[in-house]
């Protein structure tokens, strides 16, 4: 069973916000079973760059560290099947570039996307054969 995190899930996790409890249970079974946790490059950096802005360098730092002790799945790849679904989601829906490469992600592995994110991804639900797995 493969999921993608978007960066909102995986904050709520290293936050402790709601839904963190969702991703936690994720992160078990991905450490334990044949489920595996896959998150873009790009979105750990939008949780860098915005740990960075808010909190400075070293804990920014200390988090990426934290993060890369989880049993996720880096994903740094941009071939052409993820390039090509990621301009057809940024296109049509209007996404940040970010969310359309998680959502393109999660559509070339057959994965749910795990996201908080109803505010970009509502839409895409509802026309898309895409499956969310919501953590709020």
């Amino acid at each position: 069973m493969f999921f993608v995190l978007d960066a909102c899930a995986l904050i709520a996790f290293l936050n402790d916000e709601p839904g963190a409890e969702k991703v936690e249970h994720l992160l078990r079974l991905s450490a334990t079973e044949d489920t595996q946790l896959v998150m873009h490059k790009i979105n750990l950096l939008e949780i860098y760059y915005d740990t960075y802005r808010a909190k400075g360098k070293d804990v920014a730092d200390e988090m990426l560290k934290a993060v890369r002790r989880l049993p996720i799945i880096v994903d740094d790849s941009l071939d052409d099947n993820i390039f090509f679904e990621s301009a057809r989601l940024k296109a049509t829906y209007k996404i940040s570039l970010a969310d359309s490469i998680a959502l393109a992600l999660s559509v070339t592995r057959k994965a749910s996307i795990v996201t908080a994110d109803h505010h970009e991804f509502d839409k895409i639900e509802k026309k898309e054969k895409i499956l969310f797995e919501w953590i709020r």
